[in-house]
């Protein structure tokens, strides 16, 4: 990630480090030329509270399996029977990110016939936001759906803005997938803007720190067999606001390198809680209702179908495309003088309304890679907990 993003919006680079570091905290792109820096005016806030950070207060660890697939979402149409089925899934860790421009795509395929109804399979991110969209482009829409929002994988997200987290390989993408992403990402940041502000602050902007012992972000390798994850932070550079690198005295953390910028976050709870009353009150209607096979959803009365299964897609579709990436939270207990975030040492700090959010990021992309285990590991909890307490300790000010 360069110097005009976020901290958050390329996090990936940020923790494996690069040479880049020394501008921004964060590893410039290969073969491009890095940006200017902020020239704004830094003031740091009077005081922050500091992460109560105890493993006797982690209230709950949660699992989520991101859905990954090396050529990108597959947003697609195809016919089953009299049935018109729109993919809409595979989209890794940028799930919530990318789902309304997502969505967009998809009902854009969905609504090529002027259709009256449609249904939406499942009940997460991609299902909710292309279920609303739906409406909004005329159709009376049902979702279909195992399980609600909070029993989902969505539910367990981190809740930042990444929208080239983990979306495809570089290789296998191919060139033209940046242009379809950047589509995505620029419909998604500005649809975002109409739910800051909202009773229950379902989207809004925190600052978030970059805090490193050294100039290359304490850097750690991939590992062998590393693939070419794909980054298109670059394309957004005008609309994702730029860090800023803290001198000591405006700093309020004493370690010898912080960057300062802003993240767009969700409050999942509270968002995913606007979404369905929104769809709702719009007289969409839900159904629980779990499918075992692709013909049968020609059994359903609506005749096109948006299909947003995530990681789900792996067995209902036989879609071996998918590939597990494992991501745990570790959940620390509300803080509600917390207004900010931090990352130190592949760590990552995210104070949400619903729990302060523990993640460790190390080893970059390849963490998770392949691992479809979804039992709460204590000991990685309790060590991503000890190592935001060091940083405390180290470099905190009281």
């Amino acid at each position: 990630m360069t110097d005009f993003a976020s901290p958050w919006l390329d996090r990936r680079r940020l923790l494996k480090g690069s040479a880049g570091f020394s501008l921004m905290g964060l590893g410039a792109c290969a073969g491009m030329p890095a940006p200017a820096v902020s020239t704004a005016v830094v003031s740091p806030p009077a005081h922050l509270a500091p992460v109560r950070a105890a493993s006797d207060r982690i209230f709950d660890i949660t699992v989520c399996l991101r859905p990954f697939r090396a050529a990108g979402p597959r947003i697609e149409a195809e016919r089953i029977g009299d049935t018109l089925v729109v993919h809409n899934y595979g989209h890794g860790g940028s799930g919530w990110s990318l789902s309304w421009g997502s969505g967009t795509l998809a009902v854009e395929l969905a609504m090529a016939d002027s259709p009256t109804e449609v249904a939406v399979l499942g009940c997460g991110a991609l299902g909710l936001t292309a279920a609303t969209l739906a409406q909004r482009a005329g159709a009376k829409v049902t979702i279909y759906a195992k399980d609600l929002l909070p029993q989902t994988r969505s539910s367990r997200a981190t809740g930042s803005w990444t929208p080239d987290s983990r979306i495809a390989l570089t290789s296998v993408a191919g060139p033209m997938f940046g242009d379809r992403w950047e589509r995505m990402a620029r419909i998604s940041f500005k649809t975002y803007r109409q739910y800051l502000g909202l009773p229950g602050t379902p989207v809004e902007w925190r600052d978030s720190y970059f805090i490193s012992d050294d100039p290359a972000g304490n850097p750690v390798p991939d590992p062998p067999g590393a693939l070419d994850f794909a980054h298109y932070s670059e394309r957004i550079a005008d609309i994702v606001p730029k860090s800023a690198r803290l001198s000591a005295a405006d700093s309020p953390f004493t370690a010898p390198y912080v960057r300062r910028g802003a993240q767009m976050q969700f409050n999942v709870a509270d968002y995913g809680h606007t979404l369905l009353t929104d769809f709702l009150l719009a007289g969409g209607k839900i159904e629980r209702r779990e499918f075992h096979a692709p013909a049968e959803l020609t059994s359903l009365k609506e005749k096109v179908v948006i299909n947003c299964p995530g990681y789900a897609a792996r067995a209902l579709w036989k879609d071996e495309s998918i590939i597990p990436v494992r991501g745990q939270i570790g959940w620390l207990v509300p803080q509600p003088e917390l207004d900010y975030g931090a990352i130190y040492k592949g760590i990552i700090m995210l104070s949400r309304r619903d729990g302060i959010v523990i993640q460790s990021f190390e080893g970059g992309d390849m963490r998770g890679y392949g691992d479809d285990h979804e039992t709460p590991d204590h000991a990685e909890a309790d060590h991503a907990v000890s190592v935001m307490a060091e940083m405390y300790k180290r470099y905190g000010r009281g």
